[in-house]
């Protein structure tokens, strides 16, 4: 007998599945997350058949550990170092990389960038299902791509993606985007979460079959999460955001997800009219234009996985013109903003309670490490009094409910990045003090404090 087509309800942030349409996931609690979709069933007598089958031939066997040989893994370098930090190394053969990011934020443009320098030894294949082969040309003149190894492929059909592949075997695959992938056999619509799922299984079993890295550009939705079923970052290797104001002309790389490297580190990119340019010395480009001699401003030193940068804060207290004051943190998380304010207040005496109180991290940074909280503070403060912080000055520390200083980590490269760049004082919190060997920075004051006012005293001192 025939089997039937049958409607299921599929939430598209966890992939749960239910046969009747719910305004709230049962399963991860998201509401208007239940997406209709036809699921195609299969009847008993071709599963048993295909279970049988399957099982009757095994054509592969567990391998001992100690049997499987790791000397021939190999990664192919992009061109830009700051995507091959953020990679862990390079591209790894046989991976799989999803890279995703707001519209107009660079994701297809780093792909072209890349390909000029993969294809001088590589022959890449480049799929794409939102342009034509003549915009892509276009696109491709203007940043200056003019590989013969480029090869582009302007096709929607996965099946046909696929066959491609295993036609011509080239060295790496490029899918832009995943979104617009689709498969023929599948009722659904392109971009839905089945029709995700299956693309990204498809060219995954296509990749690690014929060892062949894939990089795939993924949409994102409007809460800025990967548009599709939370399994397509299960699927994958490795997951990049691109992150960034497009007003703006920086963009950070970050890994949220990486099985070949660590997930802590980021790249540091300029988008101007030739593509992105790399830079290799953020923590000087962050702090390009600091005004001098100005209340409001605070440097501290942050990790961005091994990387130590140095970022400016910006505070602005004023009086406020309605019943409620303001409260506005950009860059930075509002609710930690809160707590420091409360702090303030309640520990060290500086009255926010009846003023607007703003805060920027300039250069379109978010950060969200605990070392930042002093800095925060600092600057706040600074503008309240309207009494500058000394330009030479960097600011870190933890601030903890009592209005106390907690220790935090990587003291020596947050010190040595503030002194490579010529900061000559350094105000941390005490008990760091031992973890740091004074005599390798004999040109860094580094002043130890216990508490918020402390620190404050010291940094205007």
């Amino acid at each position: 007998m025939a089997a039937k087509n049958k409607i299921v309800y599929i939430c598209s942030n966890c992939g749960f599945e239910s046969a009747k349409w719910a305004g709230k996931c049962p399963d991860c609690g998201e509401w208007n997350t239940m997406e209709e979709s036809v699921k195609t069933a299969v009847s008993a007598k071709s599963a048993a058949s295909g279970y049988s089958s399957s099982a009757s031939t095994l054509l592969t066997r567990p391998l001992a550990i100690s049997e499987i040989d790791t000397e021939d893994e190999h990664r192919y370098h992009t061109g830009l170092s700051e995507l091959d930090r953020v990679l862990g190394g390079g591209l790894v053969k046989g991976s799989l990389v999803l890279i995703s990011g707001d519209p107009g934020i660079g994701k297809s443009t780093i792909l072209l960038q890349i390909c000029e320098y993969l294809g001088q030894k590589l022959r890449i294949l480049y799929v794409s299902g939102e342009e034509s082969a003549r915009q892509i040309k276009l696109r491709a003149g203007r940043l200056g791509v003019s590989s013969p190894n480029l090869r582009i492929l302007a096709e929607t059909d996965v099946q046909l993606v696929v066959e491609h592949i295993r036609t011509e075997k080239p060295d790496i695959v490029m899918i832009d985007s995943i979104q617009t992938m689709n498969f023929t056999d599948l009722n659904s619509s392109p971009g839905s979460v089945t029709q995700v799922r299956e693309c990204t299984n498809a060219i995954m079993r296509c990749s690690k079959s014929l060892d062949i890295p894939a990089i795939l550009v993924g949409h994102v939705n409007k809460d800025g999460a990967i548009a599709g079923p939370k399994v397509l970052e299960h699927i994958v290797d490795a997951v990049l955001y691109f992150e960034g104001d497009r007003q703006m002309t920086y963009r950070i790389l970050r890994a949220v997800k990486n099985r070949y490297g660590s997930t802590n580190e980021i790249g540091v990119f300029d988008m101007g009219e030739a593509g992105l340019r790399q830079i290799e010395n953020p923590s000087q480009a962050m702090l390009s234009g600091r005004p001098t001699n100005a209340s409001g401003t605070c440097v501290t030193a942050v990790m961005e996985g091994t990387r130590p940068l140095l970022a400016e804060i910006q505070g602005l207290a004023t009086t406020s013109g309605f019943g409620t004051p303001r409260r506005m943190s950009t860059g930075f998380d509002y609710a930690r903003m809160a707590l420091i304010l409360a702090v303030l207040e309640k520990r060290a005496g500086f009255y926010f309670s009846n003023l607007d109180a703003y805060l920027n991290v300039v250069g379109g940074l978010r950060i969200d490490e605990p070392a930042v909280d002093l800095a925060v503070a600092m600057a706040l403060v600074s503008s309240l009094k309207d009494t500058p912080i000394r330009d030479d000055t960097v600011v870190f520390g933890e601030i903890g409910l009592a209005g106390e200083l907690r220790s935090v980590s990587h003291i020596e490269s947050r010190v040595s990045e503030a002194y490579r760049l010529g900061f000559t004082r350094c105000v941390l919190p005490y008990h760091s003090m031992k973890s740091i060997d004074s005599k390798r920075f004999s040109g860094v004051e580094l002043i130890g404090v216990h508490n918020v006012r402390e620190a404050f005293d010291a940094c205007v001192q």
